[in-house]
């Protein structure tokens, strides 16, 4: 490693951040195995160690197998050492989860609140998040922040809402939920922080379209591993991709967007019930509900056909409604889009996220894990 220039100080940050990477990307490995992963001397690793222990960051916890004289400690990082809020904010409901270093839900809750944009309704949300935080005894120095994920379009420098259609919540600002919050606090689009949480996981879907399937639609669009933004912030809004310019109405004001055939909203005005009953109808091959489903699955696939023919990568169901679909939907949606598209498609190109309806917000607080390990 290149040291010339650098400070005692820098050089002692770089070790201990080595280190702690190690211990964090190997789960489990010894004094010895940190010494010889990094070619550094036991005296440094030693140091190091004890660092991080000091700040409660890592553990000794139990011993490898003997390979001939004494046994090696087995070194972890502690995953609650630090914790991060992330917060999403729906028209009725509230849905809180709190998340460790490795990303992995700790606790959830979900809340009826509805929304209004005023004072009154950011304190009760300050107050939700108190009461989560106590219920499940979150250590306050040991959170990190609340990353908020709302619907709508946030603006370049994520103080405000620039676009919220949705909400009717255009201007609102960062400031009015941080006043209630005793975090460190930030705001993320909902579709994009459910886009972050599945790449974050899964190297391979470093380029990859994820639709969120909510009440309202949303889409993100993953670029070697980033969420892109677009020049406006408003790239992978699919929901206002345009599939009929005779459809009906969207809240955007505009005729036939995709968020008016494909959105749980729009499936359930389709059925004129809600999504737990449709499933059941639908699963019990109530014919009419087929034909429902069956509509709802060519305009979805129209959808991610045009978007595989510009993009070409993997396309990941995600959202309210991922949960309900079963292995013969993804079958029958993969037939549908390969027929309609010029191109020969891979075998496995869609996949169906594992998080459901909590993607937008455990992908938001991972902004602030991820911030936390990369300063390290």
């Amino acid at each position: 490693m290149m040291t010339t220039g650098m400070t005692t100080m820098e050089i002692k940050k770089i070790n201990k951040s080595k280190v702690y990477h190690l211990i964090y990307d190997s789960r489990a490995i010894s004094k010895q195995g940190i010494a010889s992963a990094l070619q550094m001397g036991m005296n440094t690793v030693t140091q190091n160690l004890k660092l991080l222990e000091e700040e409660g960051l890592i553990e000794r916890n139990g011993y490898f197998e003997s390979t001939g004289g004494r046994k090696a400690q087995s070194i972890r990082i502690l995953p609650r050492a630090r914790i991060s809020l992330g917060i999403e904010i729906l028209r009725k409901t509230l849905h809180i989860a709190a998340v460790d270093l490795y990303g992995r839900i700790l606790e959830q809750e979900s809340y009826p609140l509805h929304f209004h944009v005023s004072d009154a309704y950011c304190e009760k949300v300050g107050q939700k998040v108190n009461a989560f935080t106590e219920k499940y005894r979150l250590p306050r120095q040991q959170i990190l922040g609340a990353a908020i994920a709302m619907q709508g379009l946030i603006s370049t420098d994520g103080t405000s809402v620039s676009y919220g259609r949705v909400l009717d919540h255009t201007g609102m600002k960062l400031s009015d939920f941080a006043r209630h919050i005793p975090y460190p606090c930030r705001l993320e689009h909902d579709s994009k922080a459910a886009g972050y949480l599945e790449t974050w996981h899964q190297e391979k879907f470093r380029d990859s379209i994820v639709v969120l399937l909510n009440q309202n639609l949303g889409g993100a669009v993953i670029l070697d591993g980033k969420v892109h933004n677009g020049l406006g912030m408003h790239s992978g809004s699919i929901e206002h991709m345009c599939i009929n310019p005779d459809g009906p109405l969207c809240y955007c004001g505009e005729r036939g967007c995709l968020e008016t055939y494909c959105s749980a909203d729009s499936l359930e005005r389709a059925a004129g019930t809600g999504i737990p009953a449709f499933f059941g109808q639908l699963r019990l091959g109530t014919p009419a509900f087929i034909k429902i489903w069956e509509d709802y699955l060519r305009h979805l696939a129209f959808a991610i056909c045009n978007l595989n023919v510009v993009l070409d990568c993997y396309v990941i169901i995600s959202g309210y409604l991922a949960p309900y679909f079963l292995p013969e939907d993804l079958e029958r949606l993969t037939h549908l889009i390969t027929d309609a598209s010029p191109y020969k498609q891979q075998k496995d190109f869609i996949f169906l996220s594992t998080h459901g309806q909590l993607a937008p917000p455990v992908g938001a607080a991972l902004y602030y894990i991820d911030e936390f390990l990369h300063e390290i």
